[in-house]
């Protein structure tokens, strides 16, 4: 049976289950919703109350309250986003005070139908090293099933101390399930890098949009104009690690004025909005900017302020969709809720997360997908092929041995694009 199939008979096993240990709670539900709106509060309280009462009283034990607490509380942030989560005690003391100690794999994670997928790799971490790659879906980390834990508890699993290993089992669109064991280390992003295409154009590939890049990526700018650019590409793809802060100071130097970007909160309100200062501005030549499923939160900041203001084409795929800001609440026995109260959002009031795929990041202005680019999959229906092929295994016919020819890197068609708008060889067509 395949994992749709398990999860739907475990899901009407567990109904069956629940109605027997409470009897007629559905009718109290029933009730419950036919007198309330669905997003009304008090309802949803009774609700729970019922459901504990009948725990304490029906249960076929004597239940441990503070654990179905526990319980409870993990799955009441589930259904908001990726980055809500209920915190433990231990949790809540870890997150006021990290331990700078521990080191990571050099991966950018989010959830993609409950599990951990991967959004980018930085270069020659030791992700990318031990053969980690954006598009991945993390079934386990160690014996921990990814889609039973939240984003920020699969995050610290991931950390260690530096030169320790972390195995990771990963499904992976097209090849058969690995386990790929990443040794953990300090993880040192690459500055910026340029360099001169024909039609004087110069190209500056950014790799992250941390502390200190942005003043990076204005020497490389201000580089290339001394060796006779008047045309940039900036290259976004991959960039998923970042601060808005410096997000807006990149935009700043490619427009002179206007909003470059807001910060929105409950209710659409603008808590924040970010304007350009015409004294960071440094260049105004035409450009082109690079962005693919890997580019994510204070990058789509950029493009999307660019696409805004139509200072240039956005050539690519659609980014991934990310960029918020969390606050923790502590409870009363010293757990806490970490919630997600603003959302990153272009200049037009467009947050980046969104609800679905469709509406989530920034759609190029010129649509140019890469083969081996994978797209969000539903993560179901790869775990279903994935056992349909372990249970039924396909007849490998014995071939011929073949000469491997040397590898040799694929033509980058998204760079070749963009070069071919500036030097004005290409129409932009508009994506889809």
């Amino acid at each position: 049976m395949n994992y749709r199939g398990k999860f739907t008979l475990a899901i009407v096993s567990a109904g069956i289950a629940l109605y027997a240990v409470i009897g007629g709670l559905a009718g109290v539900w029933e009730k419950t919703y036919a007198q309330q709106p669905i997003n009304d509060a008090g309802a949803q309280i009774r609700i729970f109350e019922s459901v504990l009462q009948h725990i304490q009283n029906d249960y076929v034990d004597e239940p441990d309250l503070a654990k179905v607490r526990a319980g409870a509380l993990r799955g009441l942030p589930y259904g908001l986003d990726p980055y809500s989560s209920y915190l433990t005690p231990e949790q809540v003391q870890d997150f006021q005070k990290p331990n700078t100690n521990k080191a990571g794999i050099g991966a950018e994670f989010s959830q993609v139908s409950s599990y951990l997928y991967v959004i980018s790799v930085t270069k020659d971490s030791p992700a990318e090293k031990a053969g980690v790659k954006a598009g991945d879906v993390i079934e386990y980390i160690g014996t921990k099933a990814t889609r039973d834990i939240s984003l920020y508890d699969a995050r610290q699993l991931v950390l260690g101390d530096s030169g320790t290993k972390v195995d990771l089992r990963v499904l992976r669109s097209g090849e058969r399930p690995q386990t790929i064991s990443v040794t953990r280390g300090t993880v040192k992003v690459p500055q910026a890098e340029s360099k001169m295409e024909a039609g004087n154009i110069g190209v500056v590939k950014v790799f992250s949009l941390a502390a200190g890049e942005a003043e990076d990526i204005r020497g490389k700018v201000q580089e290339l104009t001394k060796q006779g650019a008047q045309k940039i590409v900036l290259d976004l793809r991959g960039v998923a690690t970042g601060e808005l802060a410096v997000a807006v100071d990149v935009a700043n130097l490619f427009i002179k004025d206007g909003t470059l970007a807001q910060v929105i909160g409950r209710d659409e309100k603008v808590i924040k909005s970010f304007q350009a200062d015409a004294n960071k501005f440094v260049f105004g030549g035409e450009m082109a900017v690079l962005i693919d499923l890997g580019t994510a939160g204070a990058a789509e900041v950029v493009a999307s302020a660019i696409l805004d203001r139509k200072r240039g084409e956005i050539v690519g795929e659609r980014s991934f969709g990310a960029g918020t800001e969390q606050q923790l609440f502590p409870m009363k026995r010293g757990d806490g809720l970490l919630l997600t109260v603003a959302k990153w959002a272009s200049a037009s009031g467009n947050a980046f997360l969104g609800e679905t795929r469709a509406t989530s990041g920034v759609k190029p202005s010129v649509e140019v997908k890469r083969p081996e680019t994978p797209e969000p999959l539903e993560v179901e229906e790869l775990i279903d092929k994935q056992e349909d092929e372990q249970q039924n295994p396909p007849v490998r016919e014995p071939v011929n041995p073949k000469v491997e020819k040397p590898k040799t890197s694929p033509e980058d068609i998204q760079l070749k694009k963009a070069l071919e708008i500036l030097k004005g060889k290409a129409v932009a067509a508009t994506a889809k």
